[in-house]
């Protein structure tokens, strides 16, 4: 089999890639791993950047969320009880919007299955070769077969665990990482959120993070230590926490209810370079994870997307290979901004064990946020996003 353009992976960055090369009449074929349900199962972040949502309505993939999706002006910010609202709006003139990943997912899919694009679920792709050759070949295995691939170009969306890295030489790949020494304890829940806005606290004992999906389904967040368990918190015990580092106010409006997903979540950052190795292209986690901090993941997976299907497009309408050697630098400048400011908020919010140091600048930082409207503007200009053109 051959095609244009194979891409690896059915998450969002894949999906949206799949959809948008499929409509400008790039033939394409998407390889997944997984089920669409057990894709579809992943509990994944909810903040949208508004380049991310005028994406999603150009590739027709928004009439729900312009339906169901939250949009928030602001979010506030907690520091041993003591409470800043950041205004978005009144900053910056945006917003942002919270509609789960999982709906995004499930949109996409929809619209890629409508439109067409040849989906393969529980293909396994075993080998990528012939990167620096003139069409690359992947052999995969699907329904108990053994097949090939062979494309013009591989877009490898399959996340950090996936093959397509790893198919770089180690002498060209260059990794850097900083681990964290806390995970985030989260939970979904069926009862209204506590907050119309995001509230995110720095508290004595760890971070909290009070989010939502929808008016009725609550996403709530604590930061632990990477030792704990999921059997560690009962609902009682995680709730209890929860409210307590949220402060009172906050709390006070706090509704309780069962777990329907709890989960524990390591904090990491991560950047692999080069985002090309010949017709091979990384985008999304394949390339890149930041901490959920500054929620910056699933949108810079669409900037990679948007990028990297306009190098694509001009490819196939002229021959130019410009856009798609561009991609890897353009695509990096963004990535490690987000990096850099995703790290700067885990920094301040965070508890890291026996740093006096660390929290004596957090208390420094902070107050500077309450005075100086410019620092107040920094951070809503990087929290809404970057224009996905820059």
């Amino acid at each position: 089999m051959r095609t244009k353009v194979a891409i690896i992976g059915a998450g969002p960055a894949g999906l949206l890639l799949a959809r948008m090369l499929s409509l400008r009449g790039i033939d394409c074929v998407l390889l997944e791993n997984k089920s669409p349900d057990y894709v579809l199962s992943r509990i994944r972040a909810g903040l949208l950047e508004q380049g991310t949502v005028d994406t999603l309505r150009e590739v027709g993939c928004a009439a729900r969320l312009d339906q169901e999706a939250m949009i928030h002006d602001g979010t506030f910010l907690n520091f041993d009880g003591e409470g800043l609202r950041i205004d978005f709006h009144d900053l910056v003139g945006k917003r942002v919007t919270i509609y789960g990943q999982t709906e995004v997912t499930r949109d996409l899919m929809d619209a890629n299955a409508k439109g067409g694009v040849q989906s393969l679920y529980e293909a396994e792709v075993t080998r990528i070769e012939d990167l620096d050759g003139t069409r690359a070949k992947l052999t995969y295995t699907h329904r108990g077969e053994t097949k090939t691939l062979e494309a013009d170009w591989v877009a490898g969306c399959d996340g950090y665990h996936g093959i397509s890295r790893a198919s770089i030489p180690v002498s060209v790949l260059k990794t850097f990482e900083r681990v964290y020494p806390f995970g985030w304890l989260g939970i979904l829940s069926d009862v209204p959120p506590c907050s119309h806005e995001l509230i995110y606290a720095n508290h004595r004992d760890g971070f909290a993070l009070a989010t939502m999906r929808s008016p009725t389904r609550t996403r709530a967040y604590i930061q632990v230590p990477t030792s704990d368990r999921v059997e560690d918190w009962p609902d009682d015990k995680f709730w209890d926490e929860y409210k307590r580092r949220l402060g009172p106010t906050a709390a006070a409006k706090v509704i309780t209810g069962p777990s329907i997903e709890k989960s524990i979540a390591p904090l990491r950052s991560f950047v692999a370079e080069p985002m090309r190795y010949g017709r091979l292209f990384l985008a999304g986690d394949a390339a890149h994870i930041v901490p959920p901090t500054g929620a910056k993941g699933l949108n810079l997976a669409v900037a990679d997307v948007r990028r990297l299907t306009v190098g694509l497009e001009q490819f196939y309408k002229s021959g130019a290979t410009s856009g798609l050697d561009a991609y890897p630098a353009k695509a990096l400048a963004r990535v490690w901004n987000a990096v850099r400011f995703s790290w700067w908020m885990t920094r301040l919010l965070h508890q890291f064990p026996e740093d006096q140091f660390e929290k004596a600048i957090q208390r420094a930082e902070f107050a500077h946020l309450k005075s100086s409207q410019t620092a107040q503007k920094l951070l809503a200009e990087n929290y809404v996003g970057l224009p996905f053109d820059a």
